[in-house]
């Protein structure tokens, strides 16, 4: 797309746990101030369970017949993703970024594909916990999209756990 001469960028940034990092936001505000763009966020609805913040040890309640397991519900997910996407979109205006976005599915690859068969985008930025702590990074989640999507991905690693 094109503005006066200039080419519009569009970007797809993919986070969840991280999205408020201050690594991102200055990828992002980078990005904004470099030249016309638009951003949108995709919000993999990651299980709560997978969330590092939820990773606490619980002892196991032991039951007739085995161990019980009280899984927080897909709802759930989706709704801190939701909350999180909102909050995201609001620290990217305010850093100069015209940005929307969506929950995705909680398989970030699915999520990168569904929005990917709505919009065209110049660069997927992934941001991502520390390696210590990334399931994503652990599965190579970077590489997997650059290679399957053909889109060039540039991958942030949050410093820490965003406590915004």
């Amino acid at each position: 797309m094109s503005t006066g001469g200039t080419t519009m960028r569009r970007y797809m940034v993919v986070a969840n746990q991280t999205l408020a990092s201050d690594e991102l936001v200055e990828a992002i505000r980078q990005r904004a101030s470099a030249g016309p763009s638009e951003f949108w966020v995709v919000v993999p609805a990651t299980p709560v369970k997978e969330l590092v913040a939820n990773r606490m040890p619980t002892p196991p309640m032991p039951v007739m017949g085995g161990v019980l397991s009280l899984p927080a519900p897909p709802e759930e997910a989706e709704r801190l993703a939701r909350e999180k996407l909102k909050a995201a979109l609001a620290l990217m205006t305010a850093a100069g970024a015209k940005a929307d976005g969506e929950v995705g599915d909680p398989d970030p690859v699915r999520a990168v594909a569904a929005a990917l068969a709505q919009r065209e985008f110049d660069e997927i930025i992934i941001s991502t916990l520390p390696e210590r702590l990334s399931r994503w990074l652990r599965g190579d989640l970077p590489h997997r999209l650059e290679h399957r999507f053909h889109v060039p991905v540039t991958h942030v690693e949050a410093a820490e756990l965003a406590r915004r």
